[in-house]
């Protein structure tokens, strides 16, 4: 984090990242000094409401405006033409005009705003691969947007779509699909047993997410040692916290999901008690960065044998068929939702919050999950050493069925082989 000051003083000068969060109300002047090098420019948590033209950075190549209080998105970028991350999330917006962004974008992230309908132009954006839009108002999207072929994830959580268009689920690289908090994704409603919060006696923070918290708790009624998963009620990039929970609730004994063991009592405090993990489990994978957009990341030193790709692959099969066998489409399915036992392979499938309930009538939405999961064979086989043999070569040749740019002609999970 930096300051106004600093940047009024001129000790910035040459910088290739800023970021500024002191309440600001108009775009300070200043930052145009910084025309020859800014790379990255983070003007969130300000009460910003314009922009002037931001052509002059003409090396921006990622912009942060969230958390302000614009009410249309800014003309400011069309000119910027190397700009390819926009975050646009938390404001108030409710108009998108046409042609006003440059057509590099690939990752735009408009949530938790008020729009009502995108722009037929958004079409054009063709190089888009990651667009996060839920909390809006949205019912429908423009048949424009079929051109974006490049387009692997998506998220239409807590909108208003009847239905989803056809095309979007034809997309040729599509692989990461949220539209829960709709009125086309109907959860089932899911009997538990209730806890009160006063019998949980809460430790330590084991994780956060957009979501919520993770803390080990003991459970004094059952006298045993749970993880507690608190809600924080808002929208998130995946949508409501509420919809996260039924699906948590509805997923079913599997031996590579999380048990479930009760929901808090009342509505003050909205969480879950869960299985607890054994601390010695680990993340298989971590988060796409700005490099990667969609794709995990891995430790510098990540190595896999194929034994531990093969066990992988087989329980993530089996899990995944599982919850579609229930109409359940998990919306994530990443390496960095996969927890590991490093001595025997063990795995455990997590985080809900991308999850929604589909018909199962219709075998697109399962399709779109498979390539999910050639996305995360191939992510693991390129770090495999063992790739001279006929083991690694049967995985290579099923990722890329998974991942095949038409989608009825992917395998549907229970027809997978490993």
């Amino acid at each position: 984090m930096q300051t106004l000051e600093q940047l009024r003083s001129g000790k910035l000068l040459g910088v290739t990242q800023l970021t500024i969060s002191e309440g600001l109300t108009s775009f300070p002047q200043e930052i145009f000094t910084l025309a020859d090098t800014l790379e990255v420019l983070d003007l969130s948590h300000n009460k910003l409401t314009e922009l002037p033209d931001l052509s002059v950075l003409k090396n921006l190549k990622i912009a942060f405006f969230s958390f302000n209080r614009f009410n249309h998105l800014p003309h400011a970028f069309k000119q910027c033409e190397k700009l390819y991350m926009l975050g646009m999330k938390g404001n108030q917006i409710e108009h998108f005009d046409e042609d006003i962004l440059p057509l590099g974008i690939s990752w735009l992230i408009l949530t938790d705003n008020r729009l009502k309908a995108l722009p037929h132009s958004i079409g054009k954006l063709t190089k888009m691969r990651k667009f996060p839009l839920a909390g809006n108002q949205l019912t429908t999207l423009p048949e424009e947007m079929a051109n974006c072929r490049e387009l692997e994830l998506i998220r239409l959580s807590a909108n208003q779509f009847e239905v989803l268009p056809e095309w979007l689920l034809r997309l040729p690289k599509l692989a990461w699909l949220a539209f829960s908090g709709n009125p086309c994704s109907i959860s089932p409603k899911s009997a538990l047993p209730e806890v009160a919060y006063e019998s949980l006696e809460m430790s330590e923070l084991l994780g956060e997410g957009a979501s919520g918290e993770i803390y080990k708790a003991h459970d004094k009624e059952a006298a045993k040692e749970v993880a507690v998963k608190l809600f924080k009620g808002a929208v998130t990039s995946d949508g409501y916290a509420h919809d996260e929970m039924n699906a948590y609730m509805s997923t079913g004994a599997h031996p590579h999901l999380i048990s479930v063991h009760a929901r808090i009592e009342g509505d003050e405090k909205l969480g879950l008690v869960l299985e607890l993990v054994p601390s010695h489990y680990e993340n298989l994978g971590l988060a796409p960065n700005f490099e990667t957009c969609t794709r995990d990341t891995f430790a510098k030193c990540t190595r896999f044998s194929l034994e531990t790709i093969y066990s992988v692959a087989r329980a993530m099969v089996s899990a995944a068929e599982h919850l579609h066998n229930r109409g359940l489409m998990h919306g994530d399915l990443y390496a960095h939702n996969i927890l590991i036992d490093r001595e025997d392979h063990h795995i455990y499938f997590g985080d809900f919050g991308a999850a929604s309930f589909y018909d199962k009538a219709n075998s697109l939405y399962e399709k779109i999950e498979v390539r999910a999961f050639g996305a995360l064979l191939e992510d693991m086989l390129n770090l495999c050493s063992d790739d001279q043999n006929e083991g690694y070569r049967y995985l290579e040749t099923l990722a890329q069925t998974c991942m095949d740019e038409v989608v009825e002609r992917r395998p549907r999970f229970q027809e997978i082989r490993i």
